[in-house]
């Protein structure tokens, strides 16, 4: 096993979106970034190379049958990652997020065995949540977004506490990542037929899951605007109408051709929402509720 090949099974790529939801989430908490920066650090380490890479390393071994099929030039399926590995690296790297989570009290701990529990409920059998789109997708999006989020408001807060706010909003963003987390499956259509997994693409056909997923996306936006509107933060309630009618225009692009266009949409549209996130969480840092 070489290391280029460990490094890609870990995919560092998928490392952003828990990671900024954990920093949207410690701004979300009013507090100083320079005064609790060994927190911010270790946590932003516990939510991308440690959970993030865990779920990763824990999905392709599972997959691997899968991928065998969509992508044989993964780490496992083409040999690259020997024998048994690829499951071994995934319980190793649980571990170590788990031994690093319990340096950031019981909210890090609880956060990290959940995130870790749904990892690996996505993937195993029998369980394998992703064998249906909507639970998935779901999972994912409660772990990527909502306990990054959480944990970052949670640990940075003087009450050790997340706001009603802040966990309103983790939980709104968490409903719109479960849209993002839908883009992934238009490249895997038809392996995931051949192999009996029911992303929403393949339940519902490519045209009306993307329609589905740019409706999931955008709903929770909304709410989040009316909700910066209704305790007078106007401006951050502005910036993100501004950001859903930049998404929309892209989804115009995305929805004519959504197989062909879902990365497309992906590497334009998702950073855009993500942004959304972080004007929402200066939006509420100082709120206090």
């Amino acid at each position: 096993m070489k290391l280029p090949a460990f490094i890609e099974l870990l995919k560092p790529i998928t490392w952003f979106p828990p990671m900024w939801a954990f920093a949207c989430g410690a701004i979300s908490s009013g507090q100083s970034f320079s005064d609790n920066w060994q927190i911010v650090l270790l946590g932003i380490l516990l939510t991308g190379p440690l959970v993030c890479a865990s779920s990763q390393a824990v999905n392709d071994w599972f997959d691997r049958h899968v991928d065998a099929l969509n992508e044989p030039h993964r780490p496992i399926p083409s040999g690259r990652i020997p024998g048994r590995w690829g499951l071994y690296l995934g319980i190793i790297w649980s571990l170590l997020s788990l031994f690093v989570s319990s340096f950031l009290g019981i909210w890090g701990f609880c956060a990290t065995l959940l995130a870790l529990v749904f990892s690996w409920a996505y993937s195993m059998p029998p369980i394998r949540l992703k064998q249906n789109g909507w639970f998935g997708n779901l999972a994912c999006s409660i772990s990527y977004e909502g306990l990054a989020w959480i944990t970052g408001a949670a640990l940075l807060s003087a009450t050790l506490t997340p706001s009603k706010s802040s966990l309103l909003f983790a939980g709104l963003y968490s409903v719109g990542a479960h849209g993002i987390m839908t883009l992934n499956d238009f490249k895997a259509i038809e392996g995931d037929k051949k192999m009996g997994v029911r992303s929403l693409p393949v339940q519902l056909g490519a045209g009306l899951a993307a329609k589905t997923a740019c409706i999931i996306m955008l709903a929770p936006q909304v709410v989040v605007c009316w909700y910066l509107f209704s305790v007078d933060k106007q401006w951050h309630a502005i910036s993100v109408v501004m950001l859903i009618l930049l998404q929309m225009g892209l989804m115009k692009y995305f929805l004519a051709k959504p197989i062909d266009r879902a990365l497309f949409y992906s590497g334009f549209g998702v950073p855009v929402f993500v942004s959304g996130m972080m004007v929402s969480a200066f939006g509420i840092r100082h709120l206090g509720v």
